[in-house]
């Protein structure tokens, strides 16, 4: 079994209250699932106005399929979210 997980640091520039934050997380984290069939959650910075660290995992047989899944939704990320991406991290674990 092949876990692959990708992390995503956003800064919501015009973001003004924590509100505006967590919807715009909430709808993110949605659709995420419901479009690549992933498990996801704001993972930290949940105290931060202005940013946010998302987090997905996905479980399969195969790593290259794995990453490849959070290589599209690194893409889909840059093209949704309506802000600056700060930081990425993608890999996957064997257990």
């Amino acid at each position: 079994m092949i876990v692959s997980m990708i992390q995503l640091v956003f800064e919501l520039p015009d973001v003004e209250n924590i509100k505006d934050k967590r919807r715009i997380v909430k709808s993110f984290k949605e659709k995420l699932i419901k479009k690549f069939n992933v498990s996801a959650a704001e993972v930290d910075l949940q105290e931060s106005l202005r940013f946010t660290q998302i987090g997905a995992a996905f479980v399969s047989n195969s790593a290259a399929f794995g990453e490849s899944v959070m290589n599209k939704i690194l893409k889909y990320a840059e093209d949704e979210v309506p802000g600056r991406l700060h930081n990425v991290e993608i890999h996957s674990e064997q257990f």
